[in-house]
C-alpha cells in the first residue's frame, strides 16, 4: 500500500483508477484496519506519527462497505460519503466523478436579490425523497424562489428527524436517497436558476450514533458550556485537525454537491477564542472551493453580532447574510397577539417594523428584559439585505402548542399585509416550506430517537415549551405530540393540491414575488433606500426611493380604518408634480379580499382597515377621475 496519492480532501475514502485510498484522524488508536463488510481480513493502513493514519486498498472499489476496525471495535468512517443502512452500520466508497453535471456555467448565489426558501426533504412530499422533491423544483422557480435552502442532510439515527442531530457530517442521510439523488437535485436546481444552500449543524454532535470519540478525544471539549451537549473543539489542545474536519467538509459540500453555500446553525454556540474564529476561517474555505462560483452563507446568530456580517477588511468574519429574528418576534406579536417567553421585549408595533426592515436587528445592545442582560451589537451600519427576516421558519412553527402556521393564528387581512410587507421590504426574505399556499399541515418536532433517548428528549421538548404561559398549563403538556411517533412525522408532510384549494393566498405570494423582481424600486436593495414613518396607532408607511425609476410607497395598516385628518409627515408628499397611484393592494379580490378603491389625496386621506398598498409617482392626468 502506497500513500504518495493525490487526494481531493484530507479525510475519507477516495476511490481512485485500481483501488481506494483511506485517511483517518484516529490519534488514540493504536493501529487502524479497513474491513470490508462480511469478510474477517483487514488492511492496516500506515501511521504518519502525527495522529493520522492512511493507505491504498487495491481489493475496495467503488460501492464496496467498509469500517475501521481499531482496539475498542469495528466502526463507520468519520468522514463517511455515505452509510446506506444508517450511523451504525458499514461506510460505504463513493465516487464522486460518476455523476455527469450539466452547471458549468452556474454562476453562483449572490448576495442581493435572493429569495430564500427553506426545505425539510422528508416531509416536502408525501415520498420524503430528494427525487420526489426534485420534481417541484419548476413550480418552486415559477412562484420566485431564487435560493432552496436544505434543513440538515447528515446522516443521523432513525427513521425521521429534523437533521439536527447529525452524526456523519460527510454522509447525506439515507433516508432521502443516495448521493447522487443529492446531485441531481441541486443540478435540476442550477437548470431552472435556482441556488441550492445546505443547513449546517457545526455546534455539536447527535447523541445517537457519534462513533468519532473512538478515534480521538479531542472533536469536543467540556472548557465551554452548551446547549445541546459537549461543545466542538475549535481552539483547545489537538484542535487543529478538528478545525480541518469541519473546514474540509465545507469543501466537500461544494466541491462534490455543487452547493451554492451554507446556513450555519446557532453559530452562538461555536466557541473559538484563537485570532482567526472558526466561522471566518470556514467562509474563506468556502469561498476558494467555489474557484470563483459566488458563494452564499448565512448564519443564525441569537447574540446578533455585526461582526459576522462584516468584511475581514473591517474585521469581520465575512459572511453574507444572517437571521433576523427581531422581524420575525415582533411580526408575531402583531400577527397572534400574544408577548410571551422570548416575545416579552417586542410589541409589534409600527415602528418595531420600519426600525428593524431599515436597521435590520432591533436590539443591538439595549436591555432585554427576558434574557435579563443586554442583547445584540450595533449594526447601524449594515445594508437591510444582509438580514433575513420571515414570518414562519421550522423553529418558530414548531415552538407553539400544535404546530400551527402563523396564518392560522392571525386575521386574514392583517396577515395579507405583514405578508406583503416582509416580501417587498429591503432584508431577504425567506419562506418557509408551504407558507406560499398556506399549508395546513403542521411543522411539528420530530425525531426517532432509540428508546432510551426518545422518552428524555419528549420531557425536554415539553420543557422547552413551558416557558410560553399560554401552553403551559397542565391541560397542555398532555397535547404536544411525540416526537418519536410516525404520526408526528407524517401530519407534517404537504399536500400540494392546497396550491389550487388555497388559490388566493398562494396567488398573493407569486405576484409579490414578481413585483419584487420587475420592479427596479423593490429589487434595488440599495444602501439608504428606505424610510418610514408612524401615521397612527395600527398604520404607518416605508418610502423607496427609486431615484429615476421614482419613489415607491408601502403603506400598511393593520388596525381599523384609518383617516389621516392632518399630514405633518414629508414621506406622504409625491415627488414634485407629480401623484401617488395605487399600484398594488393586498385586499384585491383574488387574494381573498373585498377589493378597496384606489385613496383619494385631495382632503384627508383615508386608509382600508387590515391591508397593505403599493403606490407610485404619477402625473395628475394619469389618475382616474
Amino acid at each position: 500500500m502506497g500513500n504518495n496519492v493525490a487526494r481531493r480532501l484530507p479525510l475519507g475514502a477516495e476511490p481512485q483508477p485500481g483501488g481506494t485510498h483511506f485517511r483517518v484522524w484516529a490519534p488514540r488508536c493504536p493501529t487502524v484496519e479497513v474491513v470490508m463488510e462480511g469478510a474477517p481480513e483487514g488492511y492496516p493502513l500506515d501511521s504518519e506519527g502525527n495522529g493520522y493514519y492512511s493507505g491504498w486498498v487495491a481489493k475496495i472499489r467503488e460501492g464496496d462497505e467498509y469500517k475501521f476496525r481499531i482496539e475498542s471495535g469495528t466502526f463507520p468512517d468519520p468522514a463517511s460519503r455515505f452509510q446506506p443502512r444508517g450511523p451504525h452500520g458499514p461506510s460505504q466508497i463513493i465516487d464522486p466523478n460518476a455523476f455527469r453535471w450539466t452547471d458549468a456555467l452556474w454562476p453562483g448565489v449572490a448576495r442581493e436579490g435572493q429569495v430564500i426558501y427553506e426545505m425539510h426533504v422528508g416531509t416536502f412530499t408525501r415520498e420524503g425523497t430528494l427525487e420526489a422533491a426534485r420534481k417541484e423544483l419548476p413550480e418552486l422557480a415559477a412562484l420566485g424562489v431564487t435560493v432552496i435552502e436544505l434543513m440538515p442532510l447528515a446522516e443521523f439515527p432513525g427513521r425521521f428527524g429534523w437533521g439536527y442531530d447529525g452524526v456523519d457530517l460527510y454522509a447525506p442521510s439515507h433516508l432521502y436517497g443516495r448521493p447522487d439523488d443529492l446531485r441531481a437535485f441541486v443540478n435540476r436546481a442550477h437548470e431552472l436558476g435556482l441556488g441550492v444552500i445546505l443547513d449546517v449543524v457545526f455546534n455539536h454532535f447527535g447523541p445517537d450514533g457519534w462513533y468519532l470519540a473512538r478515534f480521538s478525544n479531542d472533536y469536543t471539549t467540556d472548557r465551554y458550556p452548551n446547549e445541546w451537549g459537549k461543545a466542538i473543539n475549535f481552539d483547545g489542545p489537538g484542535s487543529a485537525p478538528v478545525r480541518e474536519y469541519f473546514i474540509s467538509n465545507c469543501a466537500y459540500w461544494i466541491l462534490e454537491f455543487h452547493f451554492d453555500g451554507f446556513r450555519f446553525d446557532a453559530v452562538q454556540q461555536l466557541f473559538d477564542s484563537s485570532e482567526d474564529h472558526i466561522l471566518a476561517t470556514i467562509t474563506r474555505a468556502a469561498r476558494k472551493a467555489a474557484h470563483g462560483r459566488s458563494i452564499f452563507l448565512c448564519a443564525e446568530n441569537e447574540r446578533q453580532q455585526g461582526v459576522l456580517l462584516r468584511s475581514p477588511d473591517e474585521g469581520g468574519y465575512g459572511l453574507d447574510v444572517a437571521w433576523n429574528d427581531d422581524f420575525h418576534h415582533t411580526a408575531r406579536v402583531a400577527l397572534a397577539r400574544h408577548r410571551e417567553a422570548y416575545y416579552t421585549d417586542f410589541k409589534g408595533t409600527p415602528q418595531e417594523f420600519i426600525s428593524s426592515l431599515k436597521w435590520g436587528y432591533l436590539y443591538q445592545g439595549q436591555w432585554f428584559a427576558w434574557q435579563g442582560k443586554r442583547r445584540g451589537t450595533p449594526s447601524l451600519d449594515l445594508n437591510p439585505s444582509r438580514f433575513v427576516t420571515y414570518l414562519q421558519n421550522h423553529d418558530q412553527v414548531a415552538n407553539s402548542l400544535r404546530g400551527e402556521r402563523i396564518h392560522q393564528m392571525a386575521n386574514p387581512g392583517i396577515y395579507r399585509a405583514i405578508t406583503a410587507l416582509f416580501l417587498l421590504g429591503p432584508g431577504t426574505p425567506l419562506l418557509f416550506q408551504g407558507q406560499e399556499f398556506a399549508a395546513s399541515a403542521p411543522f411539528l418536532y420530530f425525531a426517532d430517537h432509540n428508546p432510551e433517548l426518545a422518552p428524555l428528549v419528549a420531557e425536554g421538548r415539553r420543557e422547552f415549551l413551558c416557558q410560553f404561559p399560554s401552553i403551559a398549563s397542565p391541560e397542555a403538556r398532555a397535547i404536544p405530540a411525540r416526537p418519536d411517533s410516525e404520526e408526528t412525522f407524517l401530519a407534517c408532510k404537504l399536500d400540494f393540491s392546497e396550491r389550487e384549494r388555497h388559490a388566493g393566498i398562494h396567488r398573493l405570494h407569486r405576484d409579490l414575488l414578481e413585483l419584487r423582481k420587475t420592479d427596479p424600486v423593490f429589487r434595488a436593495q440599495k444602501d439608504g433606500f428606505i424610510d418610514g414613518a408612524v401615521l397612527g396607532p395600527d398604520c404607518f408607511l416605508l418610502r423607496f426611493f427609486g431615484g429615476e425609476p421614482g419613489d415607491r410607497l408601502l403603506v400598511l395598516n393593520l388596525g381599523a380604518e384609518f383617516s389621516l385628518e392632518v399630514a405633518p409627515e414629508p414621506l406622504i408628499a409625491p415627488p414634485e408634480g407629480l401623484v401617488w397611484r395605487m399600484k398594488w393592494s393586498s385586499e384585491a379580490p383574488v387574494y381573498g379580499g373585498p377589493g378597496i378603491p384606489s385613496p383619494r389625496w385631495n382632503g384627508p386621506w383615508r386608509v382600508p382597515g387590515t391591508a397593505a398598498i403599493v403606490f407610485e409617482p404619477v402625473t395628475e392626468n394619469s389618475v382616474e377621475a
